[in-house]
């Protein structure tokens, strides 16, 4: 049942009723109480304050919880909130009125952590208006309803806690994805991605995309390579703040939230860049933004002046993020850096790389660990994308079916 790779499963496998929302029982109960007390009036408290961890379902519940009870949601995020005028014109006569067909509505605010401060008064302000106003049910979501700028909201608010999911939670719900695209998943390689997800459901389905797509199994030992991974921020996140930067200093800042190394993360996007930027000369560009922060990489390890780091972050990042349009075909999955995975391959993978790579550096004239390295990644991208060039430069450089299948089990 394997679908096609441009749809994140994180959309595909979208709860579409409160009974498909993992965990958090009390709070789905919380939350449903409140909403049928609804129906017998006003209640005293006309909005419900969500809150709780990233990637705990507390949006998805909300969503849900409409299409179980066929209610219109009214939703927007944090890029509305700035002025008063602004919150007015997206709930003001909402909150008034019920929706077209006799069907309910909820107004809901995502995303109020984007209230940052001064600016956003007049906004604040007009929330908690539109809340004591209201004439239908209101629903706001954050990660942390105590912040000091809330207090006005919690006094108005019925507060409802999502907290992080168990372990055995993550699991479980990625095992039924792995049944439904017609995977089979060791029970401990699925454990230790959900170990490494901190509870957070939408990383965890994230990282198991981009190990899992494209297979028919996933052993334990096709994820434990991920244990040299620190993952304070997701990483995935902190590639599409770097990749798709709509400004220099939000690209620079995104390495400031990932708890990796300059050279780690220096893998990560040297891996990534050739599966977003599609256009040549855009592609061109941007791996010679890369190929001068090497250099000073390079400098940095040879001299110790720490001072080449600037320059490193800024090519890097703001380079790359700039050297191109920022706009992909669909939805592009992030993968995985497969130098790292070289490292961590088992005694057969590196056998059989070690001949692979002798063959590529015989043709290339390159030793056999520079030919890994420097062309198979990009043979592995040819080969995915246009399977008949790609056999006949395999073929060209003596490379058997085998290591071809190989060649292309490495993805992901």
């Amino acid at each position: 049942m394997s679908s096609s790779p441009y749809i994140p499963w994180t959309l595909k496998y979208k709860p579409r009723s409160l009974s498909e929302i993992i965990g958090n029982e009390e709070a789905k109960k919380k939350i449903l109480e409140w909403m049928n007390s609804w129906k017998k009036g006003i209640p005293e408290k006309r909005a419900l304050f969500i809150y709780g961890p990233p990637g705990v379902g507390k949006t998805a519940t909300v969503e849900a919880l409409a299409n179980d009870l066929n209610m219109e949601l009214v939703m927007t995020d944090a890029s509305t909130y700035r002025t008063e005028e602004n919150v007015r014109r997206f709930a003001g006569r909402a909150s008034q009125y019920g929706s077209l067909f006799g069907r309910g509505k909820i107004i809901v605010f995502d995303e109020v952590d984007g209230i940052t401060g001064s600016a956003d008064t007049g906004g604040l302000a007009a929330i908690i208006d539109v809340i004591k106003n209201t004439r239908v049910p209101v629903i706001l979501i954050a990660n942390d309803a105590y912040d000091p700028r809330f207090a006005p909201l919690r006094n108005l608010c019925l507060l409802v806690e999502f907290k992080r999911l168990s372990v055995t939670e993550v699991a479980r719900h990625l095992a039924r994805i792995c049944a439904r695209e017609g995977i089979v998943a060791d029970e401990k390689a699925l454990r230790f991605i959900a170990e490494r997800s901190s509870g957070d459901i939408r990383s965890a389905i994230l990282d198991l995309q981009a190990l899992a797509q494209g297979r028919s199994r996933l052993t334990y030992e096709d994820v434990s390579w991920l244990a040299a991974r620190d993952r304070k921020e997701e990483i995935f996140n902190v590639l599409r703040m770097i990749f798709y930067a709509k400004s220099a200093s939000s690209a620079k800042s995104a390495v400031n939230m990932a708890d990796v190394d300059v050279d780690m993360l220096f893998e990560w996007i040297y891996e990534n860049i050739p599966y977003h930027i599609k256009n040549p000369p855009e592609l061109a560009a941007a791996m010679d933004a890369l190929a001068k922060a090497d250099i000073y990489r390079g400098a940095l390890k040879e001299t110790g002046d720490w001072s080449f780091l600037r320059y490193i972050i800024d090519l890097m990042t703001a380079g790359v993020a700039f050297s191109w349009s920022r706009k992909a075909s669909g939805w592009v999955p992030f993968k995985f850096p497969e130098r790292i995975k070289i490292a961590s391959a088992t005694k057969e993978e590196r056998e059989m790389l070690e001949e692979i790579g002798k063959r590529i550096g015989k043709k290339c004239h390159l030793s056999s660990s520079r030919a890994i390295v420097e062309v198979l990644p990009y043979l592995r991208i040819i080969l995915q994308n246009n399977p008949k060039v790609g056999k006949r430069i395999a073929r060209w450089l003596n490379l058997t079916d085998e290591m071809v299948s190989y060649i292309l089990s490495m993805s992901g």
